[in-house]
């Protein structure tokens, strides 16, 4: 064992790699900290902090950030109708400076001057990672393991991993590894690498989740999971739903049965219930990492479309068409600059004050339908409408 080089608070998952990454910091030398954050995903986290005790972290942080992750990162890309490359709802995008926020905050309660991620070197999360860390703490240092020589060639493959996790006394999954890796929050689920490396494989059918509501979006547009599903060979009837507000979501009614929705966190599971069973928000995308080379993604955004459709169509009702062109623009601007992990920048921050400026006015009720995998617009009204229907 090395001197000891300090304390490290390390982003960790669980998983084979944060665990085995864990223990070859102590390896190292550092005292590890490990912090977990529950933003939404299926994780059994008792047994995720059992299982870090057990690998040798001196303390660990298990922060449910689900709530801020939904007010403070998904309602400002849900005002600026944000899409990266015209298709990518940035469910990843978002999560990680959420995560990376709470993560400095635990190294300055800890007095740590090291944060270390198990994001590859290949990837996007680095750099989100990163970026944010650095902009929010410039003094802190951070250890990516995956980027560092005599990690990657200790361990060129799984294979190494398992057998350093099994020397070491790390548990490994007893079924057999999915053929693609998964990523979940509240906001999406990613499958990317493995089989899906071939642009051309079709994906599994067990991959997605999903089914067929109509919902009322209704009141200040200041405005669960059971996604997974394949395909239902009787799917349910249409689901309706009223939702609305200014600014950010703040109602969402589901028009068959009465329930009503309200708290920003409920209202973002429940529509991701409602959508889920539709199949709503699959895609199928290649795309361009801000490192320079193009990726295969499969994405799920369940409440995250119904969103992005509902907002699109109270904005065009009450919005001025030139102010409206302007803000596009910054959109485009805003969805480049999260993907690529600049969530904590100046120029992000005045773009989402500008974009929050042009949503002063956009306020009402929109009426949909989700059905097979589609968002259908029913209707609209708005206080603040510029629809002139005399004129009309």
């Amino acid at each position: 064992m090395a001197a000891s080089k300090g304390t490290v608070v390390l982003a960790y998952s669980g998983g084979l790699d944060t665990s085995c990454i864990l223990v070859w910091l102590k390896e190292q030398g550092y005292e590890v900290v490990a912090y977990l954050a529950n933003i939404g995903q299926n994780e059994d986290f008792a047994e995720a902090r059992k299982k870090a005790l057990a690998l040798g972290a001196k303390k660990v942080y298990i922060e449910d950030v689900s709530r801020e992750f939904v007010e403070e990162f998904i309602w400002p890309a849900v005002q600026a109708n944000a899409l990266y490359e015209d298709r990518y709802l940035l469910g990843t995008s978002l999560a990680r400076p959420c995560i990376a926020r709470k993560l400095v905050e635990i190294a300055r309660k800890e007095g740590a001057r090291f944060v270390s991620h198990g994001a590859t070197g290949k990837g996007n999360d680095q750099v989100r990672f990163e970026l944010s860390c650095y902009a929010l703490c410039p003094g802190i240092k951070v250890i990516a393991p995956w980027r560092l020589p005599e990690f990657y060639r200790r361990f060129p493959g799984r294979r190494e991993l398992m057998d350093y996790a099994e020397k070491h006394g790390i548990p490994v999954p007893v079924t057999p590894k999915a053929p693609w890796s998964m990523d979940e929050n509240l906001m999406h689920i990613s499958y990317e690498a493995g089989i899906l490396e071939n642009p051309k494989v079709i994906h599994h059918p067990r991959l997605l989740r999903g089914g067929p509501c109509v919902c009322s979006l209704i009141g200040n547009f200041t405005a669960g999971r059971v996604w997974r599903g394949g395909q239902a060979p009787a799917p349910p009837p249409p689901d309706r739903c009223d939702g609305g507000g200014h600014r950010v979501p703040v109602k969402v009614t589901n028009a068959k049965d009465g329930v009503t929705r309200q708290a920003a966190l409920e209202l973002f599971v429940y529509l991701n219930e409602i959508a889920g069973k539709h199949g709503v928000g699959r895609i199928d995308i290649v795309e361009n990492r801000f490192i320079g080379m193009k990726s295969r993604g499969i994405y799920e955004t369940p409440a995250g479309t119904i969103l992005y459709h509902a907002h699109l169509d109270i904005e065009a009702f009450t919005m001025d068409r030139e102010v409206r062109k302007i803000k596009q623009g910054l959109a485009l601007k805003f969805s480049e600059l999260v993907y690529n992990g600049f969530w904590h920048s100046p120029e992000c921050e005045f773009i989402r004050h500008c974009i929050s400026r042009s949503q002063e006015l956009v306020e009402g009720k929109v009426r949909l339908s989700v059905f097979k995998g589609q968002v259908y617009i029913l209707g609209r009204e708005s206080p603040q409408s510029l629809y002139n229907e005399e004129l009309v």
